[in-house]
């Protein structure tokens, strides 16, 4: 694969960063057409510099992007966006940033910046993905805590995106080990989603680690943000570890994406009889690595 890139040793201060915090903030550009305007123009600066007619002829946005691009009400947030993260300590990691997670770098569509609030040395670190069921079983639950714990305990982050059930369990189970873990949110870093899982939140900040969120402030926790959610989930992970899933999981998602990513697919058997475990126990069929001891998972 081949993209546009250059490597910053060290981290801009957000003031720096004012041209990327505008680009974040534009409605209806994804990652791929961001990619592709970076390759063209060389910076989000010169994107912003640039003219309608600049635009419409790289043929890479349509008119409707390009008023977006263009629209002084996106520019006007820039300055509540600069107060925001500096008073609460959130900071933009660019894809040409050292900080930047090497292993989501790699993928087709990775995110253009990352808003990070923790400890942004943990990007880097050798990680495993865990997911799995909102509507837990206490198996479950028991899973995610010994795989979340056992892990961190030998130095491995924990990454899965602070959802109720599996998510949340493995968190804490990692945290249960003094262990590092990133939880990766669908929506702004301004608010927490699910709410039960604030406290969760400061703990996992608190402790050493880190959330983090491609989306810019102010963006709610819309169902469509999720699967793009979890391609990052994946895509900081040398392997996904699924601990329940149900026949049609949203968990299955965040699958596809590892399998598409190139990383591996460790899984827990479940109950045959049990719905959560239709998903895991298929996966296994299909050829995903059965788990049972976290020994295995140690790479």
């Amino acid at each position: 694969m081949s993209f546009f890139f250059w490597k910053e040793s060290s981290m801009k201060s957000l003031e720096e960063n004012r041209y990327w915090i505008w680009l974040s903030l534009i409605p209806n550009l994804g990652s791929i057409k961001k990619q592709r305007l970076l390759e063209g123009f060389g910076s989000p600066e010169k994107i912003y510099m640039a003219n309608r007619s600049e635009l419409t002829n790289t043929n890479i946005v349509g008119e409707k992007v390009i008023d977006c691009i263009l629209d002084n009400k996106t520019r006007q947030k820039i300055k509540y966006h600069l107060k925001y993260l500096k008073e609460n300590e959130i900071k933009i990691v660019n894809y040409i940033d050292e900080e930047y997670p090497s292993l989501l770098r790699e993928i087709y569509d990775y995110p253009i910046s990352l808003y990070v609030k923790g400890n942004i040395d943990v990007l880097n670190k050798k990680g495993i993905a865990i997911v799995g069921c909102r509507d837990f079983s206490e198996y479950g639950e028991n899973c995610a805590k010994y795989f979340g714990y056992n892990l961190a305990r030998n130095d491995i982050l924990i990454i899965s995106g602070l959802a109720k059930g599996i998510d949340s369990f493995s968190h804490i189970g990692a945290l249960g080990a003094n262990g590092k873990t990133v939880a990766v949110l669908g929506n702004g870093l301004d608010s927490v989603y699910p709410k039960e899982n604030v406290e969760l939140a400061k703990m996992i900040v608190s402790k050493g680690g880190a959330i983090i969120s491609e989306y810019p402030l102010g963006t709610k926790p819309l169902k469509m943000n999720f699967p793009a959610r979890n391609r990052i989930v994946s895509g900081m992970s040398r392997g996904v570890l699924v601990v329940e899933a149900k026949e049609k999981s949203g968990t299955l998602i965040t699958v596809d994406f590892a399998l598409e990513q190139g990383r591996d697919i460790f899984v827990i058997p479940g109950n045959i009889n049990s719905k959560n475990s239709v998903g895991t126990n298929r996966l296994i069929k299909e050829g995903a690595r059965l788990v049972t001891c976290y020994q295995e998972l140690l790479i």
